[in-house]
């Protein structure tokens, strides 16, 4: 027995309807795949300060320009806090891969552009909440 024919089932399979990712939903798996390469690449210990905040992202969600990229484009913004001395191109690295690799992913999106952007560096020694300048 055959189904029967509906309106929906006439349209080509594009102009059914749309699905979108909103900017902030994409944010927050940028900044948690930013988390966890931090984790990884060892950028966060014990020892960072209590005052150290979490990768912030910023997005902007572009639609796609044909029909290959069902989500559309993002491009992604994170700002860090990393401890110091380590290796700040290689945590940069790993941040930038790590967040392509999540969204694209997770998101079904394709990622432009990872502007990682280290905002505050910390003295891997401290244990307590840093105030003022550390020499």
């Amino acid at each position: 027995m055959s189904q029967p024919e509906t309106a929906s089932s006439r349209l080509p399979r594009g102009a059914r309807g749309a699905t979108r990712v909103a900017d902030r939903v994409v944010a927050k798996i940028a900044a948690q795949a930013a988390c966890e390469a931090l984790r990884s690449s060892g950028g966060s210990e014990p020892s960072a300060p209590r005052g150290q905040s979490r990768p912030r992202a910023s997005v902007s969600v572009r639609p796609a320009p044909d029909r290959e990229e069902a989500f559309g484009q993002a491009g992604v913004r994170i700002g860090l806090e990393l401890g110091y001395p380590s290796d700040i191109g290689g945590q940069c690295g790993a941040v930038r891969r790590a967040v392509s690799n999540q969204v694209s992913r997770l998101a079904g999106m394709k990622v432009q552009e990872v502007v990682v952007t280290v905002e505050r560096l910390y003295p891997r020694h401290s244990r307590g909440v840093i105030t003022g300048r550390t020499r």
